[in-house]
């Protein structure tokens, strides 16, 4: 998982780490974390999504190449795809079966994405219709990680 700016909420940083942990009994899982480049206030939203877009391409360009294929990008963007827990554990089946490598979910920073981040994602993933702080979907990503792969592997943690 790529996250555009450190999380400084220390409730948000323990629910991430223990929903990690768990989901590494299933996955490998590693987030980076991309510091957002320095904006004067005269910066337009434009500028940030632009700098913040460069330093995600730089990142997907070392995983894409690193990886050797079976790569797919996905963002959290509020204006993707709204999916229900067991539909997301059904679409992670789904790519293991196609023998995905690396599953790579990209949480942007305050203003969203720029054009060429769009361009290079092979989706897009709503967790809601809200809008949520780039900080708390953070938990909300890595626990619905966590619950599908519990419902893949029909465990208790999911009732339906």
């Amino acid at each position: 998982m790529i996250l555009v700016g450190k999380t400084d909420v220390s409730f948000v940083q323990e629910g991430v780490a223990e929903y990690a942990k768990r989901l590494s009994h299933y996955v490998k899982f590693e987030m980076a974390v991309i510091n957002p480049p320095k904006m004067s206030a005269k910066s337009s939203p434009e500028d940030v999504k632009r700098k913040e877009g460069e330093l995600i391409m730089r990142f997907l360009e070392k995983e894409k190449t690193s990886g050797g294929g079976g790569v797919r990008v996905v963002l959290c963007d509020e204006q993707g795809l709204q999916l229900r827990s067991v539909e997301l554990a059904q679409r992670i089946q789904g790519l293991m079966n196609q023998s995905l490598k690396t599953l790579i979910l990209i949480v942007g920073g305050a203003y969203g994405f720029s054009q060429d981040v769009y361009a290079e994602a092979d989706s897009k993933l709503a967790f809601s219709r809200m809008t949520f702080s780039h900080q708390m979907i953070r938990v909300l990503i890595v626990e619905q990680l966590y619950r599908a792969f519990s419902i893949l592997n029909n465990e208790p943690y999911h009732n339906e």
